[in-house]
């Protein structure tokens, strides 16, 4: 038993071997991952221990993709209920495995990154991110892989050129590796895609030589600033050096707008939004 403790494996291996009893199995020390498929108990339940698992049970000749390749290789993306997702070879035989999204493309020597856990590399792994169905969503994840420099931009560029009319394509075109949250890559698009033109993320205000703040989007030809407020910037020190940033940026001549996590969940919020931004925009 000691063998199987930190690990994944197969019960049906462990039971063949004599490591376990079929009965010890169903016991509280194993937490069972899917069929067949158990880890240690001590084990947290993330993502990436599911991809460890999915594996035992894929085809040998499948690699990982997408959010599953990016989290395996230690960014902050798949959560533990996303589907793991895999690309195995034309042909491959494969019963369906629950949780598990598999599908067959053929990628070439040089997409797939080896290991325990094989991989494709960074850009096919943008690539699949960049293909899902949720624009938004697709490009809050590319924005990851940029700021963590998994990815380059000059690799993703070179992948739409190669395909302009794709919906990849469209996705790629939309990130950005500098916004520095989820929240703040979502606001930025959902503006874009609302017909605005793209605003500067993490945009540096200078005053002369005087440093006036770094906001969350900024429009600098029409001095307009949207800051994108989460909770934390209701902690009292964080506000009072918001409010210090706000009076300098507007006693500067900028025009300084708000958007918190309510806009983004209403669209009735968002459109009022979307409408005093350009109004603004029009005005400055």
């Amino acid at each position: 038993m000691r063998q199987l403790r930190g690990r994944v494996f197969r019960g049906s291996d462990a039971v063949r071997c004599g490591l376990l009893t079929a009965r010890q199995l169903q016991g509280q020390a194993w937490h069972r991952l899917n069929r067949d498929v158990y880890a240690d108990a001590a084990l947290p339940v993330t993502h990436r221990l599911r991809c460890e698992g999915a594996m035992l049970l894929l085809p040998q000749s499948s690699v990982l993709t997408g959010r599953s390749a990016a989290c395996v290789r230690g960014l902050p993306l798949g959560d533990c209920d996303d589907p793991v997702l895999a690309i195995a070879p034309p042909g491959t035989r494969s019963s369906a495995i629950a949780g598990v999204r598999l599908r067959r493309a053929a990628l070439e020597p040089h997409e797939i990154r080896c290991g325990r856990l094989p991989t494709t590399v960074p850009a096919r792994t943008a690539w699949e991110i960049a293909r899902e169905p949720d624009l938004v969503e697709a490009v809050v994840a590319i924005d990851v892989l940029l700021r963590h420099r998994h990815v380059r931009p000059a690799q993703l560029a070179e992948l739409a050129a190669a395909h302009p009319y794709s919906r990849a394509a469209r996705a790629i075109g939309l990130a950005d590796g500098r916004a520095e949250s989820p929240q703040e890559s979502r606001t930025r698009v959902r503006l874009v895609l609302a017909g605005l033109p793209p605003p500067v993320p993490q945009f540096e205000v200078w005053a002369g030589g005087t440093f006036l703040g770094r906001v969350d989007f900024a429009w600098p030809e029409h001095r307009v600033v949207l800051e994108y407020d989460g909770f934390w910037h209701a902690e009292k020190r964080q506000f009072l050096r918001d409010r210090r940033r706000l009076n300098g940026l507007v006693s500067d001549g900028w025009t300084v707008l708000h958007a918190t996590a309510a806009d983004l969940e209403d669209d009735e919020a968002f459109a009022r939004l979307v409408a005093l931004i350009r109004i603004s925009l029009a005005t400055n």
